[in-house]
Formats: C-alpha cells, structure tokens, sequence
C-alpha cells in the first residue's frame, strides 16, 4: 500500500510541475477562450460559431424588414394618383416581376369560402330597385330590312344597321332597342311554359343546347327558396331527346315536363345554326324570355348550385345595394388577352376574332388598366345575378346584341359594353374563388366541336357551300363596316398565366 500511495503523491506531483512550466503563449491562448453560462469555457471554433449565427440572424431581420417596406410600398403605390408610382402595380413592370420571382406576389385562390348569411328563413327581401335612367324600356319588335329589295327571313336579333347600334348606347330616359325575339325570328316556347314561367318572380335558369349535358339537381336549398324559385332548364329539341334517352323526365297533369327541380322548357325553332351561339339566348336574355321575374340567378348547364338562391341574392345584390353581379375571370383582365386566348384555344374562327376585336380597337376601347373602376374587363359569365330593372334589362340587351352581331364569345363584349355605357351601369363584379364556391362544375357529356373554331383565313369563308358561314349570326362581321379598319393595329398582349 505504502508503494502505491507514493506512487499517486509523484503523478500528482509531476502534474503540477507540467502546469507550472507552461509557456506563456499557451497561457495567453487558454485565457482567450470564453465561458459560457454554466462557467464551461468554449473552444475559439464555438466563440467563431456563435458570432455567425448572430450575423446572419441580423441578416434576415434586415432583409425582411426590407421586403415588408417594398410591400407596404407596392400596396400604397397601386392607389396613388401619381402616374409613375402606380405604374409599378403592373403585373409587367419589372417590380411586380421582381417579387414574383421571389415568390412574394399573391396567388389567386381557386375557391374561397362565400360570405353568405346563415339563414335563408331570416333574410328580408327588399322592395324593388327604382328606374331611373332609363325609366321606360322597350323593344323592337318587327326585323325592319334597310334593302327592301333584298327582304329575307326575319332574324331572332334583327338586322341591326351600325347607326341603330351606335344610338343604342345613348342613355335617354325612354328608350326601344333591338333585343332578340323578333316576330318569326324563332325561339318559340311550348304554349304551356308560356302560361308556366308568367307566376315567375324568382328565377334560377339554366340551359341545355345540342345534348351537351344533363340537368344536375342542386343541393343545399332550403324550403322558402323551393317555394319561392321556379327552377327552369331551357333546352332545344335536340337536348330534350337526349335528356329522356338518360335520365327520368316526369310529365304533370298539365304537360309540363321536370327532372327533379328543374322545370325543362323547350325552344323550339333555335335561332343560330351554332349551338354556342343558341346558349345566349336564355343566358343573356333572361328578362326576355321570363318577363315576369324580378330576379334570376342563371348558371351553365354542367354546373351544380350548391348555394341555397336566395343567399345568393342577399349576398351579392341586396347587402350591397347591386341590381347585377358577375365573378371577375380568374385569368385575364383584358378583352384581347381574352381573345388571344379563344384563338390559342381554337373556340372561334381566328381572323373572325381579330376583325371583332379591331372593331372595339376602332371604336376605342383599351387595354384593361389599374386605373379603370372595374376590377377586369373579362367576366367569367358562367354564374350572372340580376334585379331586373330598366338599366340591368337595358345592359343585357345591348350586351346581346354584340353577341348577335359579332362572335358568340360574350367574355369579348362585356366589357366593351360597359364601356360604352361611360360608368352608368353600375355592377358588383365578385372574386373568382367565390364563384368557384357557388356550385360543382361537371364535365360535358362530349366535347363541342365545330367547323367554324378551326378556320384560319377569310377566304375559308368565301362561298358558302362549305357550311362554315353562319348564315343567321355575326352578320355585322360580314356588312362594310363605316369605319377604316385597315390601320387598325391590334396591341400586343402577354400570356397571363400557363392555364390561361
């Protein structure tokens, strides 16, 4: 034991002489190391880790405290009044691209949740909007033909001269415009629907051309809105037939024809050899076709209403005071970034869209801008809200007879019509993902497909044996126009988005 005990005295002896003949630059290395809380010290290595972490912590609360300032400064810019600043807005100025490259660029929801009220039994319906201007609003009636030498089968929208439509948006307090349903012009209603949608004050319309579809029953409606809306199908004979051949259509005592809800009205005698074209009739002219509604809500025939109508009409008519609402397009803001995409697409002829287009180029309308008082110049008019007064019946009209005159594809004459109506149509246009909120979109039992979608020059058109001619719409694309188009340059648009 004693040998061992001397032996631990002499390690620890020699111990302390090590320590003590150290030399002094290891002495002064050892005295630079930190300690730490628990009073450890820390190698040069931590102390070095330590100081980067802090550097790049400060570092990041630099760089998005700089990112928050050229946010807050974006938002501000886009509602100044000063020209350059609000430039920067502009999906195609380099800031806007600059955030969007860094990802900082909201993105547009696909559906979002519709601030409707709770309680369909609770809502108060309000008393009527009044007439203003116009208050008095009629039609015409009898297809008047400026050649009588040439007289043909009277037309559905008329034959319109350029100085009828060019006074047709002169705002007076009584006015008659051309709106469809001319006298043997056809679209003619079996004589029990007629009796039928005359005790219509609520509408919800829909509508089924050339057997693309069946109705879909909606969901969520609740008993005051079953007792308070006539739920009507409008559709051809073609669809009729195509109807019965795939669901159950059941028959009452009066002849009137229904799947589930929807009363199924039949036209007969459609008014366009192009089924698209067909399709406005009730879309658009819903005021025409049920003149006793007060109110319609239509939607596309491959669509579901999953929203019970009578929220719908609180929603987006009566909290805010609207008499017409429309979801903004989810993609493009300008009618020509609208027709670039129809000709990318193929959903109409291609030189008929340019010589469409040139005419509102003429007739000076513009690219969509922040500075306009509406959010987009395109709508996405699957889903259309209205009080049927005087000036919404009036929008509609004109609205139509752009669609009569020209293409079929009503996105393109929206806008312009608004235009010309100089901001007196006043109209609550809603965020796309609400109106993808309002229903569920099924397919189309086939795809539409036609001639006239593919033709890629106007001497395709020249004769008309070929079938690719439409012989009773877009006949203001085929009169001389009073105006020189030929210096008419379209302006040059971006893709907006890859869907788009």
């Amino acid at each position: 034991m004693d040998t061992e005990a001397q032996r631990l005295l002499s390690s620890r002896a020699s111990c302390r002489t090590e320590r003590s003949n150290r030399s002094p630059r290891y002495r002064d290395e050892e005295s630079d190391v930190s300690t730490n809380s628990k009073g450890i010290k820390d190698p040069p290595k931590t102390v070095l880790r330590k100081g980067f972490i802090r550097l790049v912590l400060v570092f990041a609360i630099a760089w998005m405290m700089l990112i928050l300032f050229a946010l807050l400064f974006h938002l501000w810019s886009c509602h100044t009044s000063i020209s350059f600043l609000s430039a920067l807005c502009k999906k195609d100025s380099k800031f806007f691209v600059i955030l969007d490259t860094m990802g900082l660029t909201p993105k547009s929801q696909h559906r979002c949740p519709v601030p409707v009220a709770d309680d369909p039994d609770a809502i108060v319906i309000p008393k009527r909007t009044p007439d203003i201007i116009p208050k008095s609003l009629t039609y015409v009636l009898e297809d008047e033909q400026a050649n009588a030498k040439e007289k043909s089968q009277p037309l559905f929208g008329g034959h319109q001269s350029w100085i009828e439509r060019e006074n047709s948006f002169k705002l007076n307090t009584t006015m008659k415009v051309h709106c469809g349903f001319m006298e043997n012009g056809g679209a003619e209603m079996d004589a029990v629907d007629v009796k039928y949608v005359k005790k219509c004050r609520f509408v919800v319309a829909s509508g089924i051309f050339d057997g693309y579809d069946t109705p879909h029953q909606p969901s969520n409606i609740s008993l005051r809105s079953q007792k308070l809306f006539c739920f009507l199908m409008v559709v051809d004979e073609v669809s009729l037939d195509f109807i019965k051949q795939n669901v159950t259509v059941r028959e009452d005592n009066d002849g009137g024809k229904w799947v589930g809800i929807w009363r199924l009205v039949t036209i007969h005698n459609p008014p366009y050899d192009e089924p698209r074209r067909n399709g406005k009739v009730p879309k658009i002219l819903t005021h025409r076709l049920f003149p006793q509604a007060r109110y319609s809500i239509w939607i596309d025939g491959k669509m579901e209403l999953i929203i019970d109508p009578l929220l719908i009409l609180e929603r987006y008519l009566w909290r805010g005071k609207n008499t017409f609402a429309i979801a903004c397009h989810k993609h493009h803001k300008s009618i020509y970034e609208e027709a670039d995409a129809i000709k990318r697409r193929k959903r109409y002829a291609r030189p008929l869209i340019d010589l469409h287009m040139k005419i509102y180029r003429y007739e000076g309308m513009e690219l969509w801008n922040p500075k306009k008082r509406t959010l987009s110049d395109v709508p996405e008019g699957a889903v259309i809200i209205r009080e049927h007064t005087a000036m919404t019946n009036l929008f509609s009209c004109l609205w139509f007879n752009e669609v009569n005159l020209f293409t079929p594809r009503d996105q393109l004459s929206f806008g312009y019509v608004v235009h010309r109506l100089g901001g007196e149509f006043k109209f609550f246009m809603f965020p796309n993902c609400e109106y993808n909120s309002l229903f569920v979109l099924h397919k189309h039992t086939r795809e539409h497909s036609s001639v006239v979608e593919w033709v890629k020059s106007l001497d395709e058109f020249k004769g008309n044996s070929s079938g690719l001619k439409e012989s009773r719409g877009g006949l203001g694309l085929w009169t001389p126009y009073p105006g020189d188009l030929n210096s008419v340059k379209l302006p040059s648009v971006k893709r907006a988005s890859p869907s788009g």
